[in-house]
């Protein structure tokens, strides 16, 4: 049976899957409003000024959909800070814009987000540790773990 060994790095692609399955859902529309008008064709002189119309990735498939479920939750059990870090790297957003987002200045965040990602891990993994160690030793352990588990 082929398990998944959970690293920090493998926890943060699925995150970024994620946040990627989230922006491509189709949104919400409202019941009962529809637009009779005919769909008009447009010539080349009506489309000199104006903006490319933004193009969509299609939408995502059932098993990206499970995906994405499955890793909304892993988060839960993190302080908010870490959350948030967590979910604004897995959109991409600059360091700059996160530190200025959660007050924290850029090496803080960068640890919460590791410290994050590993503890996501550890959980996934089902290790045992002990949670009130510090955050530099639990990223240490992450990557003990993950050094031991990966063939060399």
């Amino acid at each position: 049976m082929n398990e998944t060994i959970w690293t920090p790095k493998l926890v943060e692609l699925r995150l970024a899957e994620a946040a990627s399955v989230l922006k491509r859902l189709p949104e919400d529309r409202r019941l009962g409003y529809f637009n009779t008008w005919p769909q008009y064709r447009h010539d080349f002189a009506d489309l000199v000024e104006q903006e490319p119309r933004k193009t969509s990735m299609p939408p995502p498939s059932p098993t990206a959909i499970s995906r994405m479920e499955a890793a909304l939750e892993w988060t839960f059990g993190l302080e908010p800070t870490e959350g948030t870090i967590i979910w604004l790297r897995a959109r991409n957003i600059p360091w700059k814009t996160i530190c200025w987002k959660v007050g924290l200045q850029r090496s803080a965040a960068h640890e919460n987000w590791m410290y994050g990602l590993c503890m996501i891990a550890l959980t996934l993994n089902q290790q045992r540790f002990n949670r009130k160690l510090s955050r530099r030793r639990i990223i240490e352990l992450a990557n003990a773990s993950e050094a031991k588990r990966s063939p060399a």
